[in-house]
């Protein structure tokens, strides 16, 4: 039985490139191709596929919040992140939401292939440096404040951000104070700016 990949990458080309590699192996089946997070939710129920590859960054849901939503609902699919980010705040994020396999996209094909054999066998795939510098910084952030963080990075106010988590403007601000004295910053910009730079957003 060839293994059933699903594909989850926004990037037309990349998307394309990767699933064309894939089908050369002879025990690889892409099943679907999508390019967006909310498309690929919908196609892991239809197809049920043994592995789901996906890209962190993507519209609608990301990669990380598409393999916490597998673990949640307990999908018996195994997820592989492959990315150009090499942050171990991300690993880390991915390996909490049950992610088997971490791999970077200038890794060659055949590193690819092999990772997903492996994965497919119950084992797991991680870049063992970036492993190791995952466990070296904890992040510091709760979910309540990341969530805010990333709203206010993205120029909203106080009261747009308690809107969108439906909740009040004190209350926001004290997500936002939280996160800015835990990052040891001067202020929201640059709490957001740090917590991007170390892959906790």
């Amino acid at each position: 039985m060839p293994i059933r990949i699903l594909l989850a990458e926004d990037q037309a080309l990349l998307r394309g490139a990767l699933a064309a590699l894939l089908r050369m192996e002879p025990d690889f089946e892409v099943v679907a191709e999508c390019a967006d997070g909310e498309s690929a939710w919908v196609e892991l129920q239809r197809h049920r596929p043994d592995v789901l590859v996906t890209d962190i960054e993507m519209p609608g849901l990301t990669g990380l919040e598409l393999a916490a939503r597998v673990q949640r609902q307990e999908l018996p699919v195994r997820v592989v992140i492959v990315t150009t980010f090499a942050r171990a705040g991300y690993l880390r994020r991915a390996l909490d939401a049950g992610v088997a396999g971490y791999l970077l996209k200038d890794a060659p094909a055949s590193e690819l292939a092999q990772a997903l054999r492996q994965v497919h066998r119950g084992g797991r795939a991680i870049d063992p440096q970036l492993a190791l510098e995952a466990w070296s910084e904890p992040d510091p952030l709760g979910e309540r404040e990341r969530q805010a963080l990333r709203l206010a990075g993205e120029g909203l106010s106080a009261g747009e951000i308690a809107s969108r988590m439906h909740l009040s403007a004190g209350t926001v601000r004290n997500y936002l104070s939280e996160a800015i004295g835990k990052l040891g910053v001067g202020n929201r910009i640059e709490a957001y700016r740090l917590a991007r730079q170390k892959g906790w957003l």
